[in-house]
């Protein structure tokens, strides 16, 4: 009767006692299963590949854009630079024949 104790009481997992240790699962990986795990991470290394090139092409976009407005720009200062010269020589001018 205590046998049947004991054997009632004893785990029904896989797990077996050997030497008073309790001995972990095996985990077991067949081909199958990493042929498709490599089979998904090829394809998403290739849309990650396709994204980043699109990502840099609109970076080269921006950049192009970038350069656009700076080239467009840059003669204002100077168109303003030339504005003041000129109302100061005729300021000039004005007060050196009036006075």
């Amino acid at each position: 009767m205590d046998q049947l104790k004991d054997e009632a009481a004893a785990p029904t997992s896989d797990r077996t006692r050997r030497g008073g240790r309790a001995v972990p699962p095996v985990v077991e990986i067949g081909l199958k299963e990493i042929y498709d795990q490599l089979a998904a991470l090829n394809t998403n290394v290739q849309i990650l590949a396709s994204d980043l090139k699109d990502l840099t092409r609109q970076g080269e976009d921006h950049e192009n854009r970038l350069r656009a407005l700076e080239n467009t720009r840059w003669p204002l200062p100077s168109v303003a630079a030339l504005v003041s010269v000129a109302a100061l020589i005729v300021a000039i001018i004005g007060y050196a024949t009036v006075g």
